[in-house]
């Protein structure tokens, strides 16, 4: 959320504060169709993607501290990834991964199109835009949590 929607939100609000988006709509182009979806597709795709890939990378790390630091045999570290883990618990992870990154994408973009002029307003529309995709995160976790799990 702190990244991602941090620099969507500098984007889009630089673009509001030096006019770009006003520019758009004076050559009868949708700034919300050319700048706002695109990002949301964007989001929606690839955090659950960077979410799949730290599944993997976790889960070799967890292997080479299970077998070379904690002297677990590959046989016992497999087993209990097996026995531990469900399909389903991978795939609702991904699901709500999908979830967040809407979130992040619509409240990032959102702050960036109502920034105030200047540096500051971008730096708090900024500001705004992380601290509101985490409420909304949270929000959406527990909501998501009970209806998958």
């Amino acid at each position: 959320a702190g990244r991602v929607g941090a620099a969507m939100t500098a984007e889009i609000g630089t673009m509001k504060v030096t006019e770009q988006i006003d520019a758009l709509r004076c050559m009868a182009v949708n700034p919300i169709a050319y700048l706002v979806v695109p990002r949301f597709v964007a989001c929606v795709v690839m955090v659950p993607l960077l979410a799949f890939y730290g599944y993997v990378i976790g889960t070799a790390g967890g292997y080479g501290v299970a077998t070379l630091g904690a002297g677990l045999t590959h046989f016992t570290y497999v087993n209990s990834i097996e026995v531990f883990t469900d399909v389903s618990d991978v795939v609702y992870g991904l699901i709500k991964a999908m979830f967040f990154g809407g979130i992040i994408a619509l409240v990032a973009c959102n702050e960036g199109m109502h920034a105030k002029s200047g540096a500051e307003g971008v730096g708090q529309a900024t500001t705004k835009s992380v601290v509101t995709s985490i409420i909304f995160i949270f929000i959406c976790n527990y909501i998501l949590s009970v209806l998958l799990y």
